[in-house]
């Protein structure tokens, strides 16, 4: 069977377009091939700067993966800092990538002229490494990804074909897939751009923990335009197609076929809100009830972390008997 690991790190909360977008394609993905899901705290390490904020943000997401549906004796959900061969490993691929290739990574360039004035971590410049660790730990077969992070697994590609070259054929290198298509879910005030944390208002986002009232609000003040034709139209009607393709995603119908039910925007904005809000309520049902028994979701994390550090703890001893690294 086919494994897949897709990872995400506990830095904001989870919106509409990142379950609708990604997250609920997780959970069909979990019974169609041997499903990893990493919670990728040491990651977030390069924007964090205060004590009890990470371990709190893991807990939460994870109890969010749980609730849209992702299952532990299903898929694979653990915790990197759970698992202490991605540093080791992590150290490694630091060795077997060069300077200049991680100088030439679009983000690290992108991400450290956006905080000039600030403190740049020196991590934030070789996360590539821990990351090309973090997927050939699993023997990862596809890794998911958008555009934006293709370079990242091109680079992984690099670093464990070189290293198959050096000391011998040890680490599987993974194929970088589109992802199947999930919903292309816009900012309700802004419907040209994705719905994205970095939004510059949180008017135009829908929290998936969001109350009822406050989704229903969000949509009653979605962009739309100064017609009054309700028709399925991208380029130029972006409020009202966002608003079609977030109910077709959530009812399964097409966004063609809604727009002919309607005539008016506000009918159509009230129906889009009132949809998201039953399509959230369970999730937020089964959240709450995961954050309320942190035993119970600690019991979870170690289940999937345990399975984790199983096939890890052999890859990494795989590496480091390739090397000829004394064994303790």
């Amino acid at each position: 069977m086919t494994r897949v690991l897709s990872c995400i790190q506990p830095t904001g909360d989870v919106h509409l377009g990142n379950y609708l977008g990604a997250l609920r394609n997780w959970v069909i993905g979990q019974h169609e091939c041997d499903a990893f899901h990493g919670i990728v705290d040491l990651h977030s390490l390069t924007v964090t700067t205060e004590p009890g904020v990470v371990g709190e943000n893991t807990l939460k997401l994870a109890a969010m993966l749980f609730a849209v549906g992702l299952d532990p004796d299903v898929a694979t959900v653990f915790v990197q800092s759970h698992v202490p061969e991605h540093p080791q490993l992590g150290w490694i691929m630091e060795c077997t990538v060069s300077f200049g290739e991680l100088s030439r990574m679009t983000q690290f360039k992108d991400k450290s002229a956006k905080r000039e004035a600030e403190f740049i971590s020196a991590g934030l410049f070789t996360y590539p490494a821990l990351q090309a660790a973090d997927i050939v730990l699993y023997d990862t077969d596809e890794v998911p990804v958008g555009e934006d992070q293709r370079q990242h697994i091109e680079i992984t590609r690099d670093i464990a074909e070189r290293f198959n070259a050096r000391f011998g054929e040890t680490f599987v290198v993974p194929r970088p897939v589109i992802p199947r298509a999930g919903a292309r879910v816009m900012d309700l005030q802004d419907p040209t751009s994705k719905m994205s944390k970095s939004s510059t208002t949180e008017s135009g986002l829908v929290y998936l923990l969001d109350d009822p009232a406050a989704v229903l609000k969000k949509f009653k003040r979605a962009v739309t335009d100064s017609e009054n034709e309700v028709r399925f139209d991208r380029a130029a009607k972006p409020g009202v197609s966002n608003l079609l393709e977030i109910l077709s995603a959530v009812t399964g119908e097409t966004p063609e076929h809604l727009a002919s039910r309607y005539s008016q925007y506000g009918p159509l904005k009230t129906d889009t809100g009132e949809a998201v809000v039953e399509l959230l309520r369970p999730i937020q049902t089964r959240y709450h009830e995961l954050l309320g028994d942190r035993e119970e979701l600690t019991r979870l994390l170690r289940k999937g972390s345990e399975r984790a550090r199983t096939v890890a703890a052999a890859t990494y001893q795989r590496a480091c008997d390739a090397i000829g690294l004394i064994r303790a």
